[in-house]
């Protein structure tokens, strides 16, 4: 199985983002990948103001050539995520999803948007849909960053499934330190994991490798982890290195820090191997586990 990750310097422009994510998506696929990840927020990067003003909503410009794509190339595509624009103003709860289209429940309030991550099959149709669920409410060098502010937690992890039915997980940058979810993903079946993100500079030199290798090692998957690069306006700086990893924890391949993707073939058959023989998935204790109720 042939897959890419597409790393971009997405702006404000929303215009020269879908133009660049429509280049580097065919490029791709002409190098003969199937399953396509695109970087978290490709459709618009900014300030809280410009974010709100590329929202859109899942039947948008952004989603519809994704569809439009998709269904061209003969491709699944995970379009990363966009600013979704929640009519109504708040997501509530729907169950997870492997096909069909994604229901809305929502609720009066306060308007906000969600990170929303969306799995297009090869046929053009939304096969999941996955909002992020951990804010990145954080301060990194002195700077702090409060998704929250803007966007609104998604409350569901959404397991899909591509058009050769491989099992695949959706998750989103911040999601990473969470190894919760990663494992709840692959106790219910992924075998792939897709990874749209932007994740600081600073965090990407110090723990973006370390943490995609590890989630990938300790759940046995394939994670496509495809990250922004460079300058982006509202002061954000996203560190590249856009990997695939195997579920030994092998790097298949990496992006140099611009615009461009990678590719890597994922060898299904030696994950089955590698679960046959370490089989940690199987040996889990779910009954000797004790969560605390809150972290000490």
């Amino acid at each position: 199985m042939r897959v890419a990750a597409v790393q971009l310097n997405s702006t404000a422009d929303m215009a020269a983002n879908l133009a660049a994510a429509d280049r580097l998506t065919r490029a791709a696929a002409a190098d003969g990948a199937r399953l396509i990840v695109l970087p978290e927020k490709w459709t618009v990067i900014g300030s809280d103001e410009q974010l709100r003003a590329g929202a859109e909503a899942l039947d948008g410009p952004a989603i519809s050539w994704a569809r439009a794509t998709a269904r061209e190339l003969g491709v699944d595509l995970v379009a990363g995520s966009i600013a979704e624009r929640l009519e109504g103003g708040a997501v509530g709860r729907r169950p997870a999803s492997r096909g069909g289209r994604d229901p809305v429940l929502q609720s009066k309030g306060e308007e906000k948007l969600a990170n929303t991550c969306v799995h297009v099959d090869p046929e053009g149709e939304l096969r999941a849909v996955y909002r992020k669920v951990h804010m990145f409410d954080v301060e990194i060098d002195g700077r702090a960053y409060r998704e929250s502010d803007v966007e609104q937690a998604g409350e569901e992890i959404v397991l899909s499934e591509t058009a050769d039915g491989v099992e695949l997980g959706l998750s989103i940058c911040y999601d990473l330190r969470f190894p919760e979810l990663f494992r709840i993903l692959a106790v219910r079946g992924a075998r792939v994991i897709a990874l749209p993100s932007a994740f600081t500079l600073p965090t990407t030199r110090d723990h973006w490798e370390t943490l995609v290798r590890a989630r990938a090692i300790e759940n046995q998957a394939f994670v496509i982890a495809a990250n922004q690069v460079g300058r982006h306006p509202g002061n954000h700086r996203s560190g590249g290195r856009s990997m695939i990893v195997d579920p030994w924890g092998v790097v298949l391949a990496q992006a140099p820090d611009r615009d461009g993707y990678v590719v890597a073939e994922l060898d299904l058959e030696s994950q089955r191997d590698i679960r046959a023989r370490l089989p940690s998935l199987a040996n889990r204790r779910p009954a000797a586990y004790r969560w605390p109720e809150e972290p000490r």
